[in-house]
């Protein structure tokens, strides 16, 4: 859903972190999270599901991984049942 957006936070080194942010950008798009083969994959799909853009991260390198999902017009969470 647009809005949608994932904070990834990555060990980078030292006592170094660095932050990226995924984001659903346009109507009919959602954030994907993957994990494969050691490897943590971020990716904004489109409605077929085409990625439009993908971020991988080494897993043993993430630290956190926070998806932050946008609310519905009625103020409650997308997924609380109410339709």
């Amino acid at each position: 859903m647009k809005g949608d957006w994932v904070e990834i936070v990555v060990d980078v080194g030292g006592t170094d972190t660095r932050t990226y942010e995924v984001t659903a950008t346009r109507a009919g798009r959602r954030v994907e999270i993957g994990n494969r083969r050691g490897v943590i994959e971020v990716s904004e799909v489109t409605r077929t599901g085409t990625a439009v853009r993908t971020a991988r991260f080494m897993s043993n390198r993430v630290l956190a991984l926070v998806e932050h999902p946008v609310s519905d017009e009625r103020g409650g969470r997308p997924d609380d049942g109410q339709g």
